[in-house]
């Protein structure tokens, strides 16, 4: 009940100039009280046992409306059950406490709608704390709960860790099952949103495992032989959308440079033209999910709802609208010559060294300038992976010159997220991080 009523607090307190938490759940208290009642009668709640918990607004939490930030569902009724992930958290013990800000139908790497407004980042309220899951990455650096859920279907967990100093990770596809079966099911995962590295391990074996009717889910966990990576490979950028701002480049030097003084692991560097000679896997990324996400809807939906949708959507139905199907479908057949040139190029033992973001900061409203780019296949790292499948997490790796964390990113094979998280806590070991914001708390649980 303590660290429910802390939490709480804490948002009523530091979330009015952040926007982070859209709502809040009171009776989280008594489902608090009765847990320790619980606890005291030798029960055994689980591993998250009162752990206060946020919940990204694009799942649903039984007795709280889901927006999935639209002005569009703005008066949807309650959720009649809760969803995948807040279910799975529940039963290990932790607490939902609220929901969370995103960008509409999270599709964008910065968190505005017009709904909730923007969301900005504890690090520097001028700045975004990226997205879509930007609120659940605000909330837990400014200390307002430890664990959030986030979603990623082009980076959407680890675009907001890069900006937020925190860990995130995209499993492999198909390692925490979908439900209910969106249309981009094969493109969108959870994962874990963390503090720590252990943190984000312990999420995803709790998070972890098929859902029937779900044909792109793996059973989990499967061998995960653990170890070190035999290689290491470092790029700049995964595309090669020319060269990156200096700051950015110069933050991720000095992280190879740490980690050839850390570690023995010889760097390979390559150029971004290296990775990927199918084609370009941002672009088709975005073709594949604005069809995809329009798809879902329904094409009526969109056309009586597009003066209601945010600019960002509306983009992407026009964007969708002008895409004729052969493109769609030649995209789809490029897609498994990306998963094939990545399988080459990491093996079964190396990891793939890059930024998470490719711009220095991103504006609170997602708008920037030639230095500051808002949205746009250059500004992230983050989309081939979810074209591939391959595994990837973002670990805190340095500051911008404007008081942002800068993120790295580390890429392993297939089926081995084991190999991505290892890595990660090694970096950590060597690399120390807080937990939170300047001038914000840790939360004590």
């Amino acid at each position: 009940e303590e660290l429910v009523r802390m939490s709480l607090e804490r948002i009523e307190r530091l979330n009015p100039p952040l926007n982070a938490v859209i709502s809040v759940r009171e009776q989280a208290v008594d489902e608090a009280r009765e847990l320790d009642a619980r606890i005291g009668a030798g029960d055994d709640p689980g591993p998250l046992a009162g752990i206060p918990l946020l919940v990204k607004d694009m799942e649903d939490v039984q007795g709280v409306p889901t927006t999935y930030g639209s002005t569009v569902f703005a008066d949807a009724p309650p959720a009649a059950a809760d969803g995948l992930i807040p279910r799975r958290l529940k039963g290990a013990g932790a607490i939902v406490v609220g929901k969370t800000n995103q960008p509409e139908f999270a599709f964008a790497g910065f968190t505005h709608n017009l709904l909730y407004g923007a969301t900005r980042n504890p690090w520097n309220v001028e700045a975004s704390p990226g997205g879509s899951s930007g609120g659940s990455a605000s909330a837990m650096a400014a200390g307002m709960a430890p664990i959030a859920t986030a979603t990623d279907g082009g980076g959407s967990i680890r675009i907001p860790a890069g900006c937020c100093g925190l860990v995130g990770l995209k499993p492999t596809n198909g390692v925490i099952g979908r439900e209910p079966i969106p249309e981009w099911i094969d493109l969108s995962t959870f994962g874990p949103l963390a503090q720590t590295v252990a943190d984000a391990r312990l999420l995803l074996e709790i998070e972890s495992g098929p859902v029937p009717g779900d044909p792109s889910a793996l059973p989990y966990p499967f061998p995960m032989p653990g170890g070190r990576p035999a290689r290491a490979i470092a790029a700049p950028r995964l595309v090669d959308f020319g060269p990156l701002p200096e700051p950015v480049q110069a933050a991720f030097d000095a992280a190879l440079g740490a980690l050839e003084r850390d570690t023995s692991l010889p760097i390979e560097r390559i150029r971004p033209s290296e990775i990927f000679r199918a084609g370009n896997p941002s672009e088709d990324w975005m073709l594949l999910c604005a069809l995809d996400h329009v798809h879902h809807f329904g094409w009526d939906f969109c056309e009586a709802n597009l003066e209601r949708f945010s600019p960002v959507f509306r983009d992407v139905v026009e964007y969708a609208r002008r895409r004729p199907l052969g493109e769609y479908m030649v995209a789809r057949r490029r897609r498994f010559e990306y998963v094939r040139e990545l399988d080459l190029l990491l093996g079964d033992d190396a990891v793939l060294l890059t930024p998470t973001n490719c711009f220095q900061t991103m504006k609170f409203d997602g708008v920037g300038d030639d230095s500051m780019p808002g949205e746009g296949p250059d500004s992230y790292n983050t989309d081939p992976q979810n074209m591939t499948g391959h595994p990837a997490i973002s670990v805190p790796a340095g500051l911008m010159p404007e008081g942002v964390p800068f993120g790295l990113q580390i890429t392993a094979p297939r089926f081995r997220d084991d190999l991505a998280l290892s890595f990660a806590e090694a970096w950590e070991r060597t690399n120390p991080w807080p937990l939170v914001a300047p001038g914000y708390e840790p939360f004590a649980a």
